[in-house]
């Protein structure tokens, strides 16, 4: 990353560089121009082939003007924006926008220039990501570029966006034209090429055709001459190569002194030696155009400052030229793939290949998953330990585990989370097609792990696992229940629906079972059937079809303890039969048996794959993954809705206000109650007025100005949710103001509470709060309540992430366990529930626009059958941190 000099010009916008990740795998730096640029960016122009000059500039221009670069080079980053791509040391693109406001309203002119060498890896696409984003944080609502009719790849980044462009050819030019604001096509396309990208960077990580190995040493004993004997013994089928200072062969492998010495190309190097020395290494791979490092050697941020410095140091070596990263202080990487095997870990038996990818952090943990993986016969298709997760991250694996044919779930072990915002967005759409289980004991700073990098939060844990429910992603308790999740949502249909049939030979566990099952919100439809001890395999399977083909049942539950007159592995291939005939999942606890196992498997069907009864020591055990496999199915099968974008929105204007507010006030402060209306005004929320008074005398002439009837009430924190004792509401009459005013003045007066306002009488109803915060890891978080005890005594709140589909914002009221209080409880007239949505829906997506916002909150919200009313607001600026995942295609 750059760092802060003296040549730079005030304001730099920072927070806009950021490294990304092109459509070939290749990682690269965005940044804006800057006046220093001036020999690169002619370098970058000589460079250009003709033709690329000719549809960049309409015309053959060999060398540009000391005048153009000046003015190329020389921006005030917010009307005139320019930016530019670098890989290693090389400039290779540059893009820019030029305001020209006109009649369509705030307009800018866009245009890019990207190497010759470059062209056709994504490049323009990032530009055009980057320029729309920052665009819309200026103001810039639309953008129009003159592109020449043969400049197809220029034309085909505008057309692919997802935008909605309209051409005009005029003059032999094609002008185009499109508005900037994200349309859920323009969102998916972005996503699609990130996870395309950084799916690609991983690919060479996981599936390398050569690696190297430094650090191998001559002795027995070594942490590099460990992983390279595993990638040896572990039947890896492309070259593998040994760096060592050692002279002699190893193994039958040549050594090298360097990776720069290997006679032939390197994609994965897997770095071994002492920490001091791993720059060096690092260095030298660069040269020789290493695309991907392992970093096994610790002594790194979990070592302390120095360590922190060093790790520093591999980031900026490996981003600045195009490598990525998995640790330092990792475990390893397993591909179990026949034709692709890499045991590049610590690990020296090749867990069993299956189909479940596995993510964890820790070396430590790295030993108990795979352990428990194998004596569970649970098959893996990649295991990635990240150590300290520098770069590589689970987001990353994600994003190449989502169009992977071998993966069908994946499980993630996180012991922290450096970018949650992220992490949502991805694993809702890998979660849309395969199940994603994570075990995370907690959210903030609090026990992370040394040398992780991680924001730390202010908001409950109840937003992360909120934010989990809200992604579709099950959450788990420990690498038990991970795997207990696993070996069902792997070897059986996913669940259509909650009710679940019971069949067993015992009294006890199905009683257990059904507790359970109960507890979990399952519903027992079908027995518990109990078949007696001497029952044989046909009496058995008689019980096991009438279950499965009973239509009101989705799931079936089955409990064995080995019967008396018949082999237990006859009844489990019965079991294995029965449900391999259907399409209901099936889960067993059948004692003595745990895990995937041959005897509950059934014969292999079309295409190799054979169907297996997950068995579990203990019902609690079974049911809790079938209930959790449940709400998945439920919430993969549901319309997850559309992002909320509601009408009469001026983000500009909103953003203005705040700029003027803060350029006063740097720090930030809390608005005034004219600023506060003016803010939410922009984002067509209505908040009631509410006028302090401090006499009888005042309080009459407010009340006359709003309207009769009205509302007195103290304000005082004392008091102010106490509305027996501090509110007098229907007043209707000037004599009845007074008479009312003089009454709560004598009874607060001895609790210094007398602070009154006076406001319009509100139609009576059920009072809401809503709000939202800006967390450093999180970024924005909406909450939702029902006023009064649910949310101040019992907190009774709702959690979700923006941006929110309108499905979000119904589940965000649901959510709460008051909710029943908005829709018609006791014979009550229910809420307008549209009304609560479009407002919730308008502070989602305020919240998402303005981070500047660090805490907003409506309270009440008085709900009833007609509408609603916003009788109070409060919202408190800052300067806020760089926000992750800030809508700008970035790697976390």
């Amino acid at each position: 990353m750059t760092q802060p000099g003296p040549e730079l010009p005030a304001g730099y916008p920072y927070s806009w560089e950021a490294d990304v990740v092109l459509r070939d795998g290749t990682v690269a730096h965005v940044r804006p121009i800057r006046p220093d640029d001036d020999d690169t960016l002619q370098r970058f122009h000589a460079a250009q082939s003709e033709e690329s000059i000719y549809l960049r500039f309409f015309a053959p221009i060999k060398r540009l003007s000391d005048k153009d670069v000046h003015r190329f080079t020389h921006v005030d980053y917010v009307s005139r924006v320019a930016l530019i791509v670098e890989v290693g040391a090389e400039m290779v693109a540059v893009g820019r926008y030029d305001r020209v406001d006109g009649d369509s309203g705030p307009t800018a002119e866009v245009a890019f220039n990207v190497s010759d060498a470059y062209q056709g890896r994504g490049v323009g696409s990032v530009l055009l990501e980057h320029l729309a984003a920052i665009g819309q944080e200026a103001g810039v609502e639309r953008f129009v570029a003159d592109v020449l009719p043969q400049n197809s790849k220029m034309l085909t980044v505008f057309s692919e966006a997802g935008y909605e462009v309209s051409r005009e050819f005029d003059d032999g030019v094609v002008a185009l034209s499109f508005d900037i604001e994200p349309t859920e096509q323009s969102q998916e396309v972005r996503a699609a090429r990130e996870q395309r990208a950084e799916s690609v960077s991983v690919r060479s990580l996981m599936r390398p055709r050569s690696v190297a190995v430094v650090g191998v040493s001559a002795r027995d004993v070594s942490v590099g001459r460990q992983v390279f004997l595993n990638l040896l013994n572990g039947g890896f089928t492309g070259e593998l190569w040994v760096v060592s200072t050692s002279e002699e062969p190893i193994k039958g492998h040549d050594t090298y002194q360097r990776v720069s010495d290997v006679p032939g190309p390197v994609d994965l190097v897997v770095v071994a030696v002492p920490a001091e020395a791993v720059q060096d290494v690092v260095l030298d791979c660069a040269r020789a155009g290493v695309r991907a490092l392992l970093v096994v050697s610790a002594g790194f941020a979990e070592a302390g400052p120095e360590g922190e410095l060093r790790q520093a140091e591999l980031l900026q070596t490996a981003r600045r030229h195009g490598m990525r990263v998995v640790g330092p202080n990792s475990f390893g990487l397993i591909n179990t793939r026949d034709n692709q095997r890499l045991n590049a870990s610590f690990a020296e038996q090749m867990p069993p290949a299956g189909h479940l990818g596995l993510f964890a952090q820790s070396g430590a943990l790295g030993i108990a998953v795979l352990g428990s993986a194998a004596r569970r016969g649970l098959g893996l298709s990649d295991f990635v330990s990240a150590g300290n997760r520098v770069d590589v991250s689970g987001n990353d694996l994600m994003q190449y585990w989502f169009d992977d044919p071998d993966t069908d779930a994946v499980g993630l072990y996180l012991e922290s989370m450096g970018n949650p915002r992220k992490f949502s967005r991805i694993a809702r759409r890998l979660a849309s097609r395969k199940p994603v289980i994570v075990v995370k004991t907690g959210v903030s700073s609090y026990g992370v792990p040394p040398g992780h990098r991680v924001r730390e939060t202010r908001t409950s844990p109840d937003a992360f696992q909120a934010m989990l429910r809200q992604a579709g992603v099950i959450r788990v308790d420990g690498v038990h229940q991970m795997f207990d999740v696993a070996q069902l949502v792997l070897n059986q249909p996913m669940p259509q629906g909650n009710r679940v049939a019971i069949v067993g030979n015992s009294d006890a566990l199905g009683v257990l079972a059904a507790d359970t099952a109960a507890n979990r919100g399952l519903d027992i439809v079908h027995g518990p059937v109990a078949l007696p001890a001497e029952a044989d395999a046909a009496t058995f399977e008689a019980a096991l079809d009438e279950a499965f083909a009973d239509p009101d049942v989705d799931s079936v539950i089955t409990c064995f303890i080995r019967p008396l007159v018949t082999d237990g592995t006859e009844v489990a291939r019965v079991l294995a039969r029965s449900s391999a005939a259907s399409d209901k999942p099936c889960i067993t606890v059948f004692l003595g048996m745990h895990g995937a196992l041959e005897e509950l498997a059934s014969t292999p069907v079309e295409g190799g794959r054979r169907r297996v009864v997950p068995s579990y020591s203990m019902p609690e055990d079974g049911v809790r993954a079938l209930a959790a496999a449940t709400r998945y199915g439920e919430w993969r099968a549901r319309d997850h809705g559309h992002v909320v974008h509601p009408e009469g929105i001026d983000r500009a204007g909103a953003e203005r206000l705040v700029d003027e507010v803060l350029a006063g006030s740097p720090q930030g402060r809390r608005l005034q109650t004219e600023e506060v209306a003016a803010l939410l005004a922009c984002y067509g929320i209505e908040v009631w007025p509410v006028v302090p008074v401090e006499d009888r005398r005042e309080a009459v002439r407010a009340a006359r100005k709003i309207g009769y009837p009205v509302v007195l009430k103290s304000v005082s924190p004392l008091v102010r949710h106490q509305p027996v004792t501090a509110v007098r509401v229907d007043i209707s009459s000037d004599h009845a103001l007074r008479e009312a005013y003089a009454a709560l003045d004598e009874r607060l007066a001895p609790l210094h509470a007398n602070r009154f306002v006076v406001q319009r009488m509100a139609t009576p109803g059920t009072p809401c709060v809503i709000g939202s915060t800006e967390d450093p890891l999180f970024g924005p978080v909406v909450t939702f309540g029902v006023g009064g005890a649910p949310t101040e005594l019992l907190g009774d709140i709702g959690y979700r992430i923006p941006p929110l589909t309108d499905v979000d914002v119904s589940d965000l009221i649901m959510s709460v366990k008051a909710a029943p209080l908005l829709h018609g409880h006791h014979g009550a007239a229910p809420v307008d529930r549209a009304a609560l949505e479009d407002l919730i829906a308008r502070i989602s997506v305020l919240a998402d626009q303005i981070p500047e916002v660090a805490s907003l909150e409506l309270n009440p919200v008085n709900c009833h059958a007609d509408g609603l009313e916003v009788l109070g607001a409060s919202i408190a600026l800052t300067s806020p941190d760089t926000r992750k995942d800030s809508g700008r295609r970035a790697l976390s």
